[in-house]
């Protein structure tokens, strides 16, 4: 699937008026690029922009909506996201006549792409130099992160609940993720770049053999432990405040790590986790703010 997934199988004759978006990150754009009245419903995780969402209906949370109340807005378009919503929900929703489109922005660039085709489903061209500007911001960073060796970066996403510190086990995210080209473009060397997830946990842990491969499973979002992590010696930790709410304190329990060079030379960060994990208009935020975590220390990847 594309980054513009089902789009052309929609067969839109005209500009959606009424849109109930499942989708956090495009919510956001649509605002951004001038589509916000569009909208009759959003999720309870739709919470930018605030002054514009607050008085919005809900329609429950991205991957547990509330069908009846998508169906009870009449939406001419309802915005889905393959990496936020259930497969279920979204059939359910088809299955009773609605257009669903299912976008799965997988890079940067595809995101780019993805709002484009925003501002061409809306006929808002006017907005295009919106996106213009984004593209610019891209480029940029995209030349200086060539210019500059990558710095080793482990950016968990979820970690062992209710575990002691430190957990046995975080969960990261490969190559075949937006926030891995993300940090790549900002300046950033995934660490787990090549690790697939394995099923069941244990086999993800190394503790027994792997399932068979089944292509109905994701293993973009591999099960790692300190000693994996350990191993790869990250210059750089992130520790984002979504989709797990990572704070301070998860930074100290890396003290427990003290060869690592992330942890010897105090790059922890944690950070605003929509900069990572938002794809959509909130890209320009996180092609100014993310750089930062790496091209000040570049010259220290070659001092480890």
């Amino acid at each position: 699937m594309t980054a513009l997934g089902n789009l052309d199988e929609l067969r839109l004759h005209h500009p959606p008026r009424r849109v109930v978006s499942l989708v956090p990150s495009l919510t956001e754009s649509l605002f951004d690029l001038g589509c916000g009245d569009r909208l009759v419903a959003v999720t309870d995780y739709c919470v930018h922009p605030a002054d514009k969402v607050r008085h919005l209906p809900r329609v429950g949370g991205t991957k547990s909506p509330d069908l009846a109340r998508v169906r009870a807005a009449l939406p001419e378009l309802v915005l889905a996201s393959r990496e936020e919503n259930r497969r279920e929900d979204v059939e359910a929703l088809q299955a009773d006549g609605f257009k669903v489109w299912v976008t799965f922005p997988c890079t940067v660039a595809g995101t780019l792409e993805l709002l484009w085709a925003i501002v061409r489903v809306f006929d808002v061209p006017q907005r295009g130099l919106v996106i213009d500007a984004l593209e610019r911001v891209y480029e940029y960073a995209a030349l200086a992160a060539e210019n500059t060796p990558g710095l080793r970066t482990f950016c968990p996403i979820w970690r062992e609940p209710r575990a002691p510190e430190p957990p046995r086990w975080w969960m990261t995210f490969n190559r075949d993720t937006y926030m891995h080209d993300l940090l790549r473009v900002c300046g950033g060397e995934n660490v787990f770049a090549d690790r697939e997830r394995r099923y069941p946990l244990a086999a993800d842990l190394g503790q027994m053999p792997a399932d068979p491969p089944d292509p109905a499973r994701d293993t973009r979002y591999p099960r790692v432990t300190p000693d994996e992590v350990a191993r790869q010696a990250p210059d750089v930790i992130l520790l984002p405040s979504e989709p797990y709410p990572f704070t301070d304190q998860d930074a100290a329990a890396f003290d427990a790590f003290p060869d690592l060079p992330a942890v010897r030379h105090r790059r922890l960060h944690t950070l605003d986790g929509s900069l990572l994990t938002w794809p959509g208009t909130r890209l320009g935020r996180a092609l100014n703010e993310l750089p930062g975590f790496f091209l000040p220390f570049a010259s220290l990847n070659s001092q480890e």
